[in-house]
């Protein structure tokens, strides 16, 4: 067997805006189990930076440690890339986004890799509003050390070796809210039309955007009892609206009927737009998306879309009155204020 991708594309392949076909946004041959619902987050992503024309060596991949964050290594191989270790990709993120605000940063975690060990680094990125989209593929379960039980299992859940989860779970979407997120969305891996607007919504967003993707594992944590397999997931799955995104390069039309659908401007003059809105629900209403995650949840719904967004919101960047240029291109004379405002500065201490 053979894990060389091979190069031929046919010739007519279609191409985005700037000249790349698909192929130019592939990575690797994954070696992830066969029907890993990570494989499917992975094709949504090449799909996704594929449609927004993003130019590959544009993009950082960063990641931290489970099989989760194998899957860089299948999207993107011409991008920037960092694997770090357990649970710590939020301070890489962070760092590598002070240090070049021009790239577009993508996490890629596991609810392993943030919900228990790397918990405390993402509630600060969180709270820092760091510009990234951050992507957890949770299946409920440590898949490369045999499918033990996650914080996000379920209560009483049997894992692999028959053991139950006794506490309760951590639900990454609620936290999120909680602590502030200014972007927050949950999709289900097998569901395409959904989450490729979604990413793209996030790579469009000025802020921390959080999505958190039902991703079932095939040999851990497929049962059909667990809210986290293909089956459960598929007749429970409620999602709070169709999601178009729209690019700001085209001519944004609207035709609805009043109470159906809404629209929600960007930063960039983007926009999405959320058809068929779930009842007692608003986007931008923090309180609403609480309520609402609260109601699926005792319904033993799995409430799947957009959930929250601030159309306002405001970066790290913008918060900290960040250089605009890459810190590696400032020059001697950019950094040094000269010996008479170095004076002035010192006198200010005495």
């Amino acid at each position: 067997m053979t894990y060389i991708k091979p190069k031929f594309r046919h010739p007519d392949m279609p191409t985005n805006q700037i000249g790349y076909s698909k192929s130019d946004y592939e990575g690797a041959i994954s070696t992830l189990c066969g029907g890993c619902g990570h494989d499917s987050i992975s094709a949504a992503i090449v799909q996704a930076c594929y449609e927004m024309s993003v130019e590959p060596h544009r993009l950082a991949k960063l990641s931290g440690i489970g099989c989760s964050s194998k899957t860089p290594t299948y999207f993107l191989s011409n991008s920037h890339g960092f694997n770090s270790v357990h649970g710590r990709m939020p301070s890489i993120a962070t760092g590598a986004s002070l240090a070049n605000r021009e790239l577009i940063y993508l996490g890629v975690s596991g609810d392993g890799d943030s919900a228990s060990i790397g918990m405390g680094q993402f509630v600060h990125v969180i709270r820092r509003n760091v510009n990234m989209v951050y992507i957890v593929m949770n299946n409920g379960c440590y898949g490369l050390t045999k499918g033990q039980n996650s914080a996000t299992a379920d209560v009483n859940a049997a894992s692999k070796s028959g053991s139950a989860n006794l506490y309760p779970t951590i639900d990454l979407v609620g936290l999120a809210l909680e602590l502030g997120a200014t972007f927050v969305a949950r999709s289900f891996s097998g569901d395409k039309t959904q989450l490729v607007p979604l990413i793209k919504a996030a790579m469009a967003h000025p802020g921390f955007a959080f999505i958190d993707v039902v991703s079932p594992c095939v040999t851990f944590n497929n049962k059909p009892t667990s809210t986290k397999s293909y089956d459960y997931v598929r007749e429970h799955q409620e999602a709070t609206s169709s999601i178009d995104f729209v690019p700001s390069r085209d001519e944004i039309v609207i035709d609805y009927r009043e109470g159906d659908s809404t629209v929600v401007e960007l930063h960039d003059g983007s926009a999405l737009h959320l058809h068929k809105l779930a009842p007692h629900w608003d986007p931008r209403d923090r309180a609403s998306a609480v309520n609402r995650l609260l109601t699926a949840k005792a319904k033993g719904e799995v409430l799947t879309g957009l959930l929250y967004i601030d159309p306002g919101s405001q970066d790290m960047h913008e918060l900290e009155q960040t250089v605009l240029q890459p810190l590696n291109t400032l020059q001697e004379k950019d950094l040094c204020p000269g010996a008479e405002a170095l004076g002035k500065i010192m006198g200010g201490f005495r």
